[in-house]
């Protein structure tokens, strides 16, 4: 769909008149200037112990040491000093945010080997299918879903709150038969609505989706960048090709024509042997990695190790809260430990923050305009407690609690609360781990109907509906009609368009995360089969029960650490070694 077609869809009728070609924020941000410790992450990887980062309208103007003239026109800008270290933004390149409010599934019920057959497990219609259906599905008298915008100020909140700028987009449906993705402060891979920015695409649709000959050709005529699941499994040492590897070698249209090339971007890839990675590598194609989520579900994950030595660019992404890590922050701890103690230290902290910064933007081909602080690239940055150690290893040891600033687009969202009254950005007041934030949550593009509800106000309304579960479902069940007075008002009046989630794992879209091509016989199509909905089977509303709502860190989650460590299918050098980077 193009960016014109989409700006006819707001999600109120407020956003009618809003600027929806503009970026995340319109380029028009105030200057400033950021002291510290600058991590470039540029090509030649430059550390300025002393620097200064200099924004207007945005973007970056120059990088200089402290010591150094500033640039025309910040002569009365007033340095402000953040006391810790400059990173470029977090780039998420994996995360089913919809899901982000959910617990922890814990513990896993037994190891699997794909995709396909953890979701007939009861456990996960009772805890992951069936929550996200009642939100999505639940109307008020009105006839208004009510959980819709604190959901999605909620899990946007939490990538924040981890250092995220930059993640996957939470699709809409709506009663027309409209979709959409929804328009917030965090940036979307998927919706940039700005000519720098290409926009990823994380669905294909289904016809596309289940012919190699298809699916090729909107490879090949597409610039962007295709974020799709594939192999989402593992290939145990005794299988030549396991359910998992049939979904990648799939992809072969004819002998050696494949349907890879620069554009794909394989989302876990872990049912990948290493000759696989070879094959990636030659047709241009990149991947994103999950440790902890692969490690929840399959006791294994990517063969990351065959990927590097094949120069398989790689991303990273945390996947989502129900089996994986809270934030990207989190997800890079989990990949510091696999690598240090299962790959004999194969990657270094550096690599493993580039994952998240410019090697994520390269394969996004944002390389131009993010993933490293330089000027003329867009302001996207996170600042951490500290300034002394090495920069990488120190931003992977952080805590939550160790997140001093997020900017993004040049405007101050979360920090400090003296960094937040410096840059005019003073707004909700927070705690993390009992330590006091705010969040700037104003914003002129965004959606007016989340703009209206606070992180406290969103927090509230979902705890209160998790504990409802049950009623709510009944009332989905029953068909509760509207009052007699909403009915007659409603006669005369055109009907209301009803925004709600897309929620690709158990509800058809008519796109599909992955492909879904033939492999042995024209019916013996691979991936896993679009599941029941949630619905089906005995009534939702005997079936749930209260469940918790996902708290937004670590740092205000008792149980998380105690929850991973007892983790039957996580490796012990993660169960035992997670706390101590927390």
């Amino acid at each position: 769909m193009s960016r014109a077609a989409r700006r006819w869809y707001p999600l109120s009728p407020e956003l009618a008149t809003a600027d929806l070609g503009s970026p995340v924020d319109p380029l028009d941000g105030a200057r400033c200037a950021l002291a510290g410790r600058v991590v470039a992450m540029d090509d030649a990887f430059t550390v300025k112990r002393k620097g200064v980062v200099y924004i207007d309208k945005g973007s970056i103007v120059a990088i200089r040491n402290g010591s150094a003239r500033p640039p025309a026109g910040f002569e009365s800008v007033k340095v402000l000093d953040t006391g810790g270290t400059i990173f470029p933004g977090l780039i998420e390149l994996h995360n089913h945010l919809s899901y982000n409010a959910l617990p922890l599934w814990s513990p896993v019920p037994r190891l699997y080997q794909d995709r396909g057959q953890w979701p007939n497990h009861p456990d996960y219609r009772r805890l992951i299918s069936g929550p996200m259906t009642v939100v999505g599905k639940y109307r008020d008298a009105r006839g208004q879903a009510p959980l819709l915008a604190p959901l999605v100020r909620y899990v946007e909140c939490k990538c924040i709150l981890g250092g995220v700028t930059t993640s996957q987009g939470i699709m809409l449906s709506s009663n027309a038969g409209v979709q959409r993705y929804y328009r917030g402060i965090l940036r979307n891979v998927e919706q940039t609505d700005d000519p720098a920015l290409s926009e990823a695409k994380a669905r294909i649709a289904d016809v596309d989706a289940k012919s190699a000959k298809s699916f090729l050709a909107r490879l090949t005529q597409e610039d962007s960048c295709f974020l799709l699941h594939l192999a989402e499994g593992i290939t145990p040492a005794d299988a030549t090709v396991s359910t998992a590897r049939k979904h990648f070698l799939a992809l072969e249209v004819t002998p050696g024509k494949w349907a890879i090339n620069d554009r794909l971007t394989a989302i876990h890839a872990a049912g990948l042997v290493p000759g696989d990675f070879e094959t990636l590598a030659r047709f241009g194609g990149a991947m994103v990695w999950s440790p902890l989520s692969n490690l929840l579900l399959y006791g294994a994950t990517a063969h990351v190790d065959a990927a590097q030595k094949a120069k398989v660019r790689i991303g990273i992404g945390s996947d989502w809260s129900p089996s994986g890590s809270k934030n990207l922050l989190g997800e890079l701890k989990v990949a510091w430990l696999y690598s240090q103690h299962m790959l004999a230290g194969l990657f270094s902290a550096r690599d493993l923050v580039a994952m998240a910064t410019r090697d994520a933007a390269a394969i996004l081909k944002w390389q131009a305009a993010l993933g490293s602080l330089e000027a003329g690239k867009r302001a996207d940055l996170i600042v951490i407690d500290g300034n002394t150690g090495d920069p990488y290893e120190g931003l992977i040891e952080s805590k939550e609690t160790a997140i001093r600033l997020v900017m993004i687009n040049g405007v101050a969202r979360y920090g400090l609360p003296a960094i937040m009254q410096a840059l005019d950005a003073e707004g909700e007041t927070l705690k993390v781990g009992k330590e006091e934030r705010q969040l700037f949550l104003e914003q002129a593009t965004g959606d007016p109907d989340v703009a209206k509800v606070s992180l406290g106000a969103a927090t509230k309304a979902l705890k209160r509906a998790f504990k409802q579960l049950p009623k709510l479902a009944q009332e989905i069940e029953s068909g509760k009609p509207a009052p007699a007075n909403a009915r007659l008002a409603a006669m005369d009046a055109p009907k209301p368009v009803v925004w709600t989630l897309a929620l690709d794992e158990i509800q058809n879209t008519g796109m599909d995360q992955r492909p879904r091509l033939p492999y042995d016989g024209p019916q013996d199509f691979t991936g896993p089969n679009l599941q029941p909905t949630a619905f089906a089977g005995p009534a939702l509303s005997t079936v749930l029960g209260p469940i918790e709502l996902d708290p937004l860190t670590v740092a205000d989650d008792p149980n998380f650490l105690k929850r991973i460590a007892a983790e039957p299918n996580v490796p012990d050098v993660i169960r035992k070694g997670l706390a101590a980077l927390y």
